[in-house]
């Protein structure tokens, strides 16, 4: 680094990877970028170890980009950032190295991170500035036109006012196909003879990283054996999505939350990775899906678009707007009181509950599973068993290649367990065994009986289910959505609710064996 010519220097983090930037519209040879392997970032949280390669692999083939056009660019590995403790003290030695007084960067979208660097500028010791992302639909202005801190906002309606805003499936100020919404017609289970897809992978080689890793003892999640097979640069990101729109798409939207054990990705686009990094940008991502569905419309049909884009537009940027309205307060939120301990077979798979069996096996050797293996085999047995938000968060933000705490912790603390007392979900996520029979093949080569209500052969999601209703059954009994459920626990009889909280209390004391 050329100290006596570098006025500015300017960071990005592992989820800023824009190559569409405003900064690189021009090169400037008093600008040094500077991309860093943080300790800070391998400690807070143990990831999988395919996340923290994913992402290492991922800032350094960006660095090299931003360098073959012109760019400036200081890239630290963890050789080089082992010695200091966070980000702050990294960049203020190297700024002082270097006499670089003027700093500026990309607001972080992690809170934690925003105001670890508003922090450090606001004592006073360097000349800041910081910028816009530049990713996301929504400005972080715009957000406060949309949410507001403690108040319970709904998917649907947000959805409807970013179709009209950003005129994404409309004609004529109305929903393309006269409605808004076609989920109704994406719940179908996985026919047996339907194929299922090999899905594309990559061949990124690893093993400096997974030195590195070594070398100052990370201790991480899962498996990587050889090559990381996710998307560690735009080409690789942008042929991602266009195999998704080419041969996944029109199966997509029927099958989006069908669950099996004949393969891992079904039909997903796989492209979280690429998005939250930044690689690909949302914007993209939706005018693929669409430009494909003009181009093939009887092939793919409506409702899989629109199922996808409802991702994208409507889902990813309304988490990011819970967030944004309720941090820092949101981290703690836990309205069920929920105490108990996450079950060891989360971190190794080895459990007789068949569907827990696939979805975090999986989870251990790919970073990853789909959003109803998330939120209903994983989370809902969190749920029901009634452990505590904190330790589900960090299981879930370790785990998955995409996950980053913005797009998380609503997921998991909002969405999944209900901590957040509503302000995502109008209800508790919850089912019992019947919904992933009828979601999956998993029931039918389990050790347990889906049909079975207690007792020692009985799914565990069949008692813990009754039995959240009956612990539950006062605060949710004025949910109108809640209120069927209740009426049927209502209808069982008191001897056998009294075997059900019988057979609960010996699940938990039993959890790490189930």
């Amino acid at each position: 680094m050329n100290s006596q010519s570098t006025k500015v220097l300017r960071l990005i983090l592992g989820d800023q990877l824009n190559a569409e930037h405003s900064w690189f519209d021009e090169v400037r040879n008093d600008v040094v970028y500077v991309i860093a392997e943080l300790m800070q970032e391998q400690r807070y949280v143990r990831h999988h170890i395919q996340k923290t390669a994913g992402f290492f692999l991922a800032m350094q083939a960006f660095a090299e980009e931003l360098s073959q056009h012109g760019h400036r660019v200081h890239y630290a590995t963890l050789d080089d950032t082992a010695g200091f403790d966070s980000l702050p003290d990294f960049l203020a030695d190297v700024m002082a190295r270097e006499g670089i007084a003027q700093f500026e960067y990309q607001r972080p979208d992690e809170f934690r991170l925003r105001q670890q660097l508003a922090d450090w500028v606001a004592d006073g010791s360097v000349v800041a500035r910081d910028v816009s992302t530049e990713h996301f639909f929504l400005s972080d202005e715009a957000l406060s036109e949309y949410f507001r801190p403690g108040k319970a906002h709904r998917l649907e309606h947000f959805y409807r006012k970013m179709r009209e805003r950003f005129d994404v499936l409309m004609t004529d100020g109305q929903p393309i196909g006269g409605q808004w919404n076609f989920d109704a017609e994406n719940r179908k289970r996985l026919p047996k003879g339907l194929e299922i897809p090999t899905p594309l992978m990559f061949d990124n080689a690893a093993e400096p990283v997974l030195d590195r890793l070594k070398r100052h003892g990370i201790e991480t999640l899962g498996s990587l054996d050889g090559a990381l097979g996710w998307p560690v640069n735009r080409m690789q990101a942008r042929t991602l999505l266009a195999d998704f729109c080419l041969r996944m798409l029109p199966f997509f939207g029927p099958y989006q939350d069908a669950m099996t054990d004949r393969g891992w990705s079904l039909f997903h686009a796989r492209v979280s990775f690429a998005l939250n990094t930044k690689m690909l940008s949302p914007q993209e991502v939706c005018d693929a899906a669409i430009a494909a569905y003009n181009e093939r419309p009887n092939e793919i049909g409506l409702p899989a678009v629109e199922g996808f884009v409802r991702q994208i537009l409507g889902w990813r940027e309304f988490i990011r707007g819970i967030y944004w309205a309720n941090m820092p307060n949101y981290a703690t939120r836990n309205e069920l009181d929920a105490q108990g301990e996450l079950p060891r077979f989360y971190w190794d798979g080895q459990t007789k509950m068949a569907c827990m069996r696939q979805a975090i096996g999986q989870s251990l050797e790919f970073a990853y599973a789909h959003h109803i293996q998330r939120l209903m085999v994983t989370g809902n047995f969190a749920l029901l068993l009634g452990v505590h938000p904190d330790q589900v968060d960090a299981w879930y933000l370790g785990m998955y290649i995409d996950a980053v705490e913005w797009v998380e912790m609503p997921n998991t603390r909002g969405m999944s367990q209900h901590a957040d007392g509503g302000l995502v979900g109008s209800k508790p996520y919850i089912s019992s065994g019947r919904y992933i029979e009828r979601m999956s093949d998993h029931c039918r080569d389990c050790a347990y009986n889906v049909s079975e209500r207690v007792g020692d052969a009985a799914c565990p999601f069949n008692v813990l289910y009754w039995d959240f209703l009956d612990r539950n059954s006062v605060r949710f009994a004025k949910n109108p959505r809640m209120r069927m459920m209740i009426k049927n626990y209502e209808r069982i009889g008191l001897e056998d609710r009294a075997a059900i909280t019988a057979a609960a209390e010996s699940i938990r004391a039993r959890r790490h064996e189930l």
